[in-house]
């Protein structure tokens, strides 16, 4: 089944087939007359994942991919694999995990968060800097691939871990791709 409609801008399209197939394309033209920033670009990508699930290790810079370890049997996104296929729509390589993605860009204060910036969360005290991340689609809020058994969805940005936001080097290019 084939969808096709228009996100804050962008002309997307998705092709939804039984079980754990996912595929979307865009249309990079729309995209460029449009005149959207990256980060709205970014956002807009990941709000079009909605719904797919989580697999640790999953999803890289084409979409969801089989995850490895114990999301070996799911095809999905984890939370660094979800970010880097949003932003790698916007045409950045902000790397495949959520230790590069935190040394991927300035640090934002949190009243200056915009569409696309990076939310980190500090869940495990035992390792060193951030080890979960979320894309922000507002002030408020942001689209995250959150753990085994969840698919991807909306979360509050304030939350227990919070570590800080990271806005990808290049975001502010408003060229897009």
């Amino acid at each position: 089944m084939r969808f096709t409609f228009i996100i804050g801008g962008a002309l997307l399209a998705f092709t939804f087939a039984p079980a754990t197939a996912y595929a979307l394309t865009e249309c990079a033209s729309c995209r460029e007359s449009a005149g959207l920033p990256p980060g709205q670009v970014a956002a807009d990508a990941a709000l079009a994942m909605l719904g797919v699930p989580y697999a640790w290790g999953g999803g890289d810079v084409t979409g969801p991919t089989l995850g490895t370890g114990r999301g070996r049997r799911t095809k999905g996104f984890d939370c660094a694999g979800l970010t880097e296929y949003a932003w790698a729509r916007a045409g950045l390589s902000i790397g495949s995990s959520t230790y590069t993605q935190w040394r991927s860009g300035s640090r934002i204060p949190r009243h200056r968060v915009q569409a696309g910036d990076l939310a980190f969360y500090e869940t495990n005290a035992k390792r060193r800097g951030p080890d979960h991340v979320g894309l922000t689609i507002n002030g408020e809020q942001m689209v995250v691939a959150p753990f085994t058994g969840a698919v991807v969805r909306i979360e509050n940005i304030d939350r227990r871990g919070y570590a800080g936001i990271i806005r990808p080097a290049g975001a502010d290019d408003r060229r897009g791709m």
